[in-house]
């Protein structure tokens, strides 16, 4: 009875909170698109070279995310709200990149916005497909890391979430909160809010105050250097 309880639950959720799912998915998918157009616009790319990047960060990781779980085609090529998202948002940044670039660090701070936006959405798409709640958080953590580590393969740079900044971490905080509370019953409106505040929250604080993930490449170092 319990069991099917919770089923019970989760099933009004989805079936009420679609449009919430599509509208964090959108805001995610446009904010993302900004930070791939910024990075590709500081790396001085033509317009072609703009919009295609805007596009892969937005859709990248949903994209992987919707073969993952047996969605396809997956939204970001089926659906044309996502591209016309990333299309605008891509436009918006080069017409307004002047504004843009007074901004500091601004591709960290609109990736940080599109990391909780995508963590949270990508592991409520999980969740009405019927997946339990372990692939759900990996799969909201892979929709939040998949299209930056894009960006950055793309601009031969580091990929963040291979740094030690508190990235992929914060994804899986946000995920995770969202899908506790499906599972134990507890979700509410603004549970998929929540849950992005406190990645977004996360990730911006750890920025700011310098946090990282603790790292052992100096210890082993000098290790070495006592052993020879």
């Amino acid at each position: 009875m319990r069991r099917s309880g919770v089923a019970l639950r989760r099933e009004n959720f989805y079936v009420n909170g679609h449009a919430l799912f599509l509208l964090l998915d959108l805001i995610g998918t446009f904010v993302f698109a900004i930070s791939g157009a910024v990075a590709a616009k500081q790396r001085n790319l033509d317009l072609f070279g703009v919009v295609v990047m805007a596009f892969v960060v937005a859709c990248g990781g949903g994209i992987v995310r919707d073969v993952c779980i047996g969605a396809v085609p997956p939204a970001g090529l089926s659906n044309w709200r996502y591209l016309v998202a990333a299309m605008v948002a891509a436009l918006m940044t080069i017409v307004a990149y002047p504004q843009v670039r007074r901004m500091r660090q601004p591709v960290l701070f609109f990736d940080a916005i599109g990391l909780g936006l995508f963590a949270v959405s990508g592991a409520q798409k999980a969740l009405a497909y019927g997946h339990n709640a372990e692939v759900a958080i990996l799969l909201g953590v892979t929709t939040a890391v998949g299209g930056g580590t894009l960006r950055d393969v793309l601009l031969a740079r580091v990929p963040v979430i291979l740094q030690r900044e508190i990235y992929a971490s914060a994804a899986l905080l946000g995920a995770a909160i969202l899908v506790a509370c499906e599972e134990f019953g507890l979700s509410q409106p603004w549970t998929p809010w929540a849950a992005t505040f406190v990645c977004v929250g996360l990730r911006l604080f750890s920025l700011r105050f310098h946090w990282h993930l603790p790292t052992f490449a100096r210890r082993n170092a000098e290790k070495t250097g006592s052993g020879r």
